[in-house]
């Protein structure tokens, strides 16, 4: 392996972003060969010794891709005390992994699973602002002020306002709604509470995309290896502006709305 800048590597070995990486270096905290390095040091991960805080960063693995369909049931953290299945229970793979994208317990879907600590964060910060796509089951038919709260973003319990979304009315399920939802955020059971505020109960939660990475025909527990092409396609619009996904062109249309008042909370 070549020679790198410092910040890559230990952005790439989960150590944050390449700026806090440079702030890490700023501080004198990280050493090449026991030097203490300045910011532009480069080095091979091969063959250097580089330490942080003087402790050794892990040797470079061979970086994996792993796409999974996450099932209910399974946790997308790793906790030592919780014995219910996590999602590195269901690929097996040797290899400390991030899990890209988390979804609670009760959703489904779109995981992605690596050791690129650079990717991995790029696709996670907020201020990036990644898609990721859901297919949403609300109980009940959603009228055109609610879809409305949801395009333009709702405040949640504990005052943080969304950000504006992606929505488009897929079709009924018996009493209830099927929607395509794309965020440009992740908190915590952002879909859930989001439905809760406006009287739309969430029953539901299937993500089929992040990025430019779509679940496609994966089942639930089935995980496959990325392509290299999937690859190079995540990492080139790590920083691309926002696109209007070309498979949701109904996102915006206007919606007939339904007799009688509508829910407000």
């Amino acid at each position: 392996m070549t020679e790198e800048r410092l910040q890559k590597i230990l952005a790439r070995a989960g150590f944050g972003s390449r700026r806090s990486c440079e702030e890490l270096i700023s501080a004198g905290r990280v050493r090449v060969n026991d030097i203490v390095a300045i910011l532009g040091t480069k080095a091979d991960p091969e063959k250097d010794v580089i330490t942080v805080d003087r402790q050794a960063i892990p040797k470079m693995e061979r970086q994996i891709y792993i796409a999974l369909n996450k099932p209910r049931g399974v946790l997308s953290d790793v906790d030592p005390k919780d014995p219910r299945p996590t999602v590195l229970d269901l690929v097996g793979v040797p290899a400390h992994l991030f899990a890209v994208g988390r979804l609670d317990l009760d959703s489904e879907g779109l995981i992605l699973l690596t050791n690129d600590g650079e990717l991995a964060n790029r696709l996670t910060h907020p201020r990036y602002g990644h898609e990721k796509e859901y297919r949403v089951q609300v109980v009940g038919k959603p009228d055109a002020e609610q879809l409305a709260a949801l395009r333009r973003g709702i405040v949640l319990e504990d005052g943080y306002r969304t950000a504006p979304a992606q929505v488009a009315v897929e079709g009924e399920a018996g009493k209830g709604t099927w929607l395509r939802i794309v965020l440009h955020e992740g908190r915590k059971r952002q879909i859930r509470e989001m439905g809760s505020r406006i009287g739309l109960p969430v029953s539901r939660i299937i993500r089929i995309r992040i990025g430019t990475l779509l679940l496609g025909s994966l089942k639930p527990n089935e995980w496959r290896y990325l392509t290299l092409k999937e690859i190079e396609s995540l990492k080139k619009t790590q920083s691309a502006p926002f696109r209007r996904p070309a498979h949701f062109r109904t996102a915006g249309r206007k919606i007939k709305p339904k007799s009688g008042p509508s829910e407000k909370k």
